[in-house]
């Protein structure tokens, strides 16, 4: 057989073998530019850790990822429309909108503006923006992204004026000045790393990208399900991967202790066991029903509609370095199903968190 016989028969040859004839991945290098950078941060929800953890601890975390530059950030936080979808979808949904999303009636009150009406002002304010926007821009801002439920974007308007202009005005009535000013019983990931970053960095929002769309998969699940995953979970004690998680977030208390932990949270290593403990264990779950293979099509879902809503925040910037801060269970699935994007490369954390 000649060379050109086995060239066409190349295609026929991958498909006999089980593997797709097409691979986005092949087709990195035929781009115009420079690719897009992703860097998946894998976190754990600084709510649960230890008292004895500080936001002030995050400084060589932040360190570390200021200097990477980013030019955009997503979090792991529910767009308004997601809500909204969310609402009208509660019995679907095992009530994910109490849970994920907050009321907008009173920014809507303030700035007699819908969800969907706040986020096209946003598109449309930003994309007219002054190189050296006013106080009265920002606290219009801030209105625009309360309405549009994008708490975090407001933080982030609110946190760039001087601490004199955080006042009401300019679409901020009292009501909407106290949820921005509400001091925080715990910490949070999106404002004291995300909201934090986008400060430092001169950046004017962050992006939404969770997904609980992904509910109605198994929102109306009979609780046998739940439980049937859960009895998974411990039938296979205590994972090596936790235990180490559990020490480190114990030793929490200085700088050096939370850098450590999210190096340790961002090693290949322990991404790959978190998922083998996880989902690992719930597709082997045994009942007659396949429970937890139920859990799994859910988790796969969720993140690949987590993934599309953080590859729709650079579509229009080419090129882009996109820091994405999100759950450490995710980043595996989010640095596969990223990897396998023409315009996407997958930045190393590890390195960055060196």
């Amino acid at each position: 057989m000649n060379l050109r016989k086995l060239v066409a028969l190349l295609p026929l040859l991958i498909i006999a073998a089980g593997k797709p004839a097409f691979d986005p991945r092949q087709l990195k290098t035929a781009i115009a530019g420079p690719p897009s950078e992703v860097l998946v941060l894998g976190t754990p929800h600084l709510s649960e850790l230890p008292a004895a953890f500080t936001p002030a601890s995050l400084a060589p975390v932040l360190d570390r990822l200021a200097a990477w530059k980013p030019d955009v950030i997503t979090i792991e936080s529910l767009s308004g429309s997601d809500c909204e979808f969310l609402a009208v979808n509660r019995e679907l949904t095992s009530n994910s909108w109490d849970t994920y999303c907050w009321d907008t009636k009173a920014a809507q009150a303030a700035t007699g503006l819908t969800v969907a009406q706040a986020m096209l002002a946003i598109e449309k304010r930003l994309g007219a923006w002054r190189a050296t926007p006013t106080a009265v821009d920002r606290r219009q801002l801030a209105s625009l992204f309360l309405a549009a439920n994008d708490r975090t974007s407001a933080q982030v308007q609110w946190l760039r004026l001087p601490i004199a202009e955080r006042h009401a005005g300019d679409g901020l009535n009292a009501e909407l000045v106290a949820i921005l000013d509400k001091p925080r019983k715990k910490s949070n990931e999106n404002v004291d790393i995300a909201a934090a970053l986008a400060v430092r960095l001169g950046l004017e929002r962050v992006y939404p990208a969770d997904d609980h769309s992904s509910d109605t998969t198994i929102g109306m699940a009979p609780e046998a399900q739940g439980k049937a995953v859960e009895a998974a979970w411990q039938a296979q004690g205590m994972p090596v991967v936790r235990a180490t998680m559990n020490a480190k977030e114990k030793a929490l208390g200085t700088p050096a202790a939370t850098l450590d932990l999210y190096r340790f949270f961002n090693t290949t290593d322990t991404g790959v066991e978190m998922v083998r403990n996880d989902m690992g264990a719930a597709v082997r779950e045994p009942s007659p029903q396949h429970y937890g293979r139920w859990y799994v099509g859910w988790w796969e879902v969720r993140n690949l509609r987590m993934v599309a809503n953080i590859r729709a925040s650079f579509v229009t910037h080419p090129g882009a370095r996109v820091l994405v801060i999100v759950g450490a269970t995710h980043k595996p699935y989010f640095d596969a199903y990223l990897d396998m994007m023409q315009d996407v490369h997958v930045a190393d954390a590890e390195k960055v968190l060196r």
